[in-house]
Order: C-alpha cells, then sequence, then structure tokens
C-alpha cells in the first residue's frame, strides 16, 4: 500500500525567503522535529544531484537515509527521493505566492516494503501529524 501524505501551510513572507530556508538542509534540524542530523556527502550548494545523509527519529525508530535532490526550482518546487534507507520515498516541497505571503506545500509519498508495507496507514497518519508540526514550527520561526 503506497504512502501519500500532502500537508500545506501559509506563511506570510514572500516564497524566495521561504524556499530558501526551508529547502537548506542545514536548516533542517530547527523546524523539523524528528531530523537530529543531516551531512552533506556531495559538495555545497545545493544542486540536482547533491546527496545528503539525514538521522531521524520517528515512530520510535532511528532511521538512517540519505536523499538525493531530483529537481530544485529556486522559490518554486524542490524535489528529493531516498538514494538510500528503510524505504523508497520522495518528499517535494511547493511554493506559491499568495495575496497574505506563501503556500508551502510538502508531499512524502513512497512505497514501503515489508513489516513497514503492513503499517502503511498507521505511518501516514503519524507523517501527517508530523508534517503538520513541523510546518507550523517552520511558519513561526519564518515569522518571528
Amino acid at each position: 500500500m503506497p504512502v501519500d501524505v500532502l500537508t500545506e501551510i501559509e506563511i506570510a513572507r514572500p516564497a524566495g525567503d521561504v524556499a530558501a530556508f526551508a529547502a537548506d538542509p542545514d536548516n533542517a534540524t530547527l523546524w523539523y522535529r524528528n531530523i537530529k542530523s543531516v551531512e552533506w556527502e556531495t559538495d555545497p550548494p545545493l544542486a540536482v544531484g547533491s546527496r545528503l545523509s539525514f538521522v531521524a527519529q520517528f515512530l520510535g525508530r532511528t532511521l538512517a537515509y540519505t536523499y538525493e535532490v531530483r529537481e530544485h526550482e529556486l522559490g518554486r518546487r524542490f524535489v528529493t527521493s531516498t538514494a538510500q534507507g528503510p524505504f523508497p520515498m520522495e518528499t517535494t516541497y511547493e511554493w506559491e505566492e499568495t495575496g497574505a505571503g506563501t503556500r508551502m506545500t510538502l508531499r512524502n509519498s513512497g512505497e514501503p516494503s515489508g513489516f513497514s508495507k503492513l503499517s502503511a496507514p498507521l505511518m501516514a497518519r503519524a507523517m501527517r501529524r508530523a508534517n503538520m508540526a513541523d510546518l507550523r514550527r517552520l511558519k513561526e520561526i519564518l515569522e518571528a
């Protein structure tokens, strides 16, 4: 069973500001509660093909995975996918200017296998809650 979690939030800042902060891997531990560390596997700056190692705590488990940047459209769209990790996952950020600032959309989608496949509905609900909490934290940081 695939996991596909879409969350969004309105942030009272220009899209370029929101995108620059949110897509910067060095900021991930500031606004993602579950991400404990990020290390560059390739040299900065961030570009298509960049690889980053993450360690996260999710559903009581420590997860180590590597993301590779697939798309990087400054201020509009940022897509990464796991190059190595517990199950294949793609993460997409999109930013759209609104009258009040920026609508940021965060989407995680993937196809769990093994035991993770059985717990996909539980995993999707937990991801949705975590993503909303993370987006609220991002909003709080950027609107301060």
